[in-house]
């Protein structure tokens, strides 16, 4: 995929979980969901499933462990739609339609020709095509909005609308019916022009997944740098990294701009929330390396925690420098947040990560070290620290590749006090999720941007080289297999009513057993 963005590929870290139509849990245990209907069919109606975004389905069973997409000699495949030629966004699947964000290399309408971004909409049943919403590209060009990266937000669907962020950095509100002029494009119900309305300028592309609490639309405007090289600056640091929307409007209930000119390059991570000491906290990741928890309905400033040591060397554009951002959505689970470090992987490359764990019920500055003296630096353990407990870092040795844990894309699973979770090296980890212990990892020998996915007593999860490995959950390594789907998977598997998605960059794969 030599035409994608040497600093993006939109890095969709994708983190999936269960819900009944229309109802979330905001449970700070295990990702399930309430019963809004119980005649309903299941839903995956945003990227996570429920705001937790933990990565675990426990109501799927009998997935398909063994299947086959070769012409001729296909196995429980139940239908396959062709896409674009990359695709990041999705697939999330609500009231019997699947959604999947996309560019517009393989066109679906000869109209609509050209570089263009695209969230496709298909029958659940048998993968039929019922519509297209088409954005241009920015007349900014790619700083702003890299070519040929499509659509790469994972909508989230509720009531009937389809709510995603569009290639052009804004916020899209749609009838999930179409319905619109054209039988095969939505009626927009209302949009949020984040660049021109609130000035956000994002890096190379807005991508972010948003997700709905009460009446809230939670998103991460994707605001950044300019500039190519070492030269990089946030233009506007004062535009808002962090939304409130409230989702029948479209109007701004509150925003948040704290990274500000801190920004390290951009901020392409999504938003988490869960219930904690009886308020619904929002968690945002930041661009220059700090999580931000927010009471979700006021905006109030609950806690902060940063993720990178004090004495970590500056960040700088090539993999130089161990200060490093949040690209990977946060998970939630019993009370903690769990992330992953990062830089951008095409340009960065490959290097030493650091994983967190961090307590939720704490306020203020939660960062496990303050700043003393900053002249020379000295620091001193915060005694109000919320860490819980942290992995890798550059100081941390280990294995072949001198680090113990590389830089991550990957949003956990997290089930029965077990959290999985890969970094882009391709290594695959089993941590104890109280205590950081580690039981197992193995090398995947092939790099990988997307997250692993918990059914059925099993993790799936995709890797570069276009293979879905899966392995056994328990503290013992064991590999049950993996399947071969021919072009890399970047975004994570997603399974509803019995059906698992697998999305590559050109098509969409619905296998079932028969």
């Amino acid at each position: 995929m030599n035409d994608c963005c040497p600093g993006l590929r939109c890095w969709l870290p994708v983190a999936l979980g269960v819900t009944l139509l229309g109802a979330y849990l905001l449970s700070t245990g295990s990702n399930t969901a309430l019963e809004g209907n119980k005649t309903a069919a299941q839903d995956w109606p945003m990227l996570g499933g429920t705001p937790a975004r933990n990565m675990v389905n426990t109501t799927d069973k009998n997935v398909p462990t063994q299947w086959s997409i070769k012409e001729g000699a296909r196995k429980n495949v139940k239908w396959v739609a062709e896409l674009g030629n990359i695709s990041y966004g999705g697939p999330v699947v609500s009231g019997g339609k699947v959604f999947v964000g996309t560019n517009n290399d393989q066109p679906r309408d000869p109209k609509a020709k050209g570089d263009k971004g695209v969230l496709m909409c298909f029958r659940e049943s048998d993968g039929k095509f019922l519509w297209q919403a088409v954005h241009d590209k920015l007349p900014s060009g790619q700083e702003n909005d890299w070519p040929h990266q499509g659509v790469a937000s994972a909508p989230v669907v509720e009531g009937g609308r389809v709510y995603y962020v569009s290639n052009r950095c804004e916020v899209i509100c749609a009838d999930a019916e179409g319905s619109g002029q054209d039988k095969e494009a939505p009626r927009i119900l209302w949009r949020l022009d984040m660049a021109n309305d609130l000035k956000v300028n994002p890096r190379y592309l807005a991508n972010c997944s948003p997700l709905i609490v009460g009446d809230l639309l939670f998103v991460v405007t994707g605001n950044g740098v300019a500039g190519m090289g070492e030269k990089l600056e946030v233009p506007e640091p004062t535009a808002p990294s962090f939304l409130a929307i409230n989702k029948k409007t479209g109007k701004v209930a509150w925003q948040d701009h704290s990274p500000g000119d801190k920004i390290m390059a951009g901020q392409w991570g999504s938003p988490a929330a869960a219930e904690v000491n009886g308020k619904t906290q929002v968690v945002f990741p930041g661009g220059e390396g700090w999580l931000y928890a927010f009471e979700a309905e006021t905006g109030k400033p609950i806690w902060k925690f940063e993720c990178n040591p004090k004495d970590a060397t500056p960040y700088k554009p090539g993999g130089r420098g161990q200060r490093s951002f949040i690209v990977a959505t946060p998970a939630i689970y019993d009370n903690k947040v769990y992330v992953g470090l990062s830089q951008e992987p095409d340009n960065d490359g490959q290097g030493a990560g650091l994983f967190w764990c961090v307590d939720m019920t704490k306020t203020g500055d939660v960062s496990p070290e303050r700043v003393i003296s900053a002249n020379p630096l000295k620091t001193e353990p915060n005694k109000d620290s919320a860490l819980v407990w942290s992995y890798g870092g550059s100081k941390m040795m280990g294995g072949d590749r001198g680090y113990p844990f590389g830089r991550t894309l990957s949003t956990p699973a997290i089930h029965e006090g077990l959290l999985y979770v890969a970094d882009i090296d391709g290594v695959f980890y089993c941590f104890d999720a109280l205590t950081g212990k580690k039981y197992w990892e193995d090398d995947f020998k092939a790099t990988t941007w997307s997250s692993p996915y918990w059914v059925d007593g099993r993790i799936y999860i995709g890797t570069d080289d276009g293979e879905v490995q899966i392995c056994a959950h328990g503290k013992e390594k064991k590999l049950l297999g993996k399947v071969d789907m021919g072009t890399p998977i970047k975004g994570p598997v997603v399974v509803t009513n019995g059906v698992l998605y697998v999305m590559t960059g050109k098509q969409l794969f619905a296998i079932a057993a028969k």
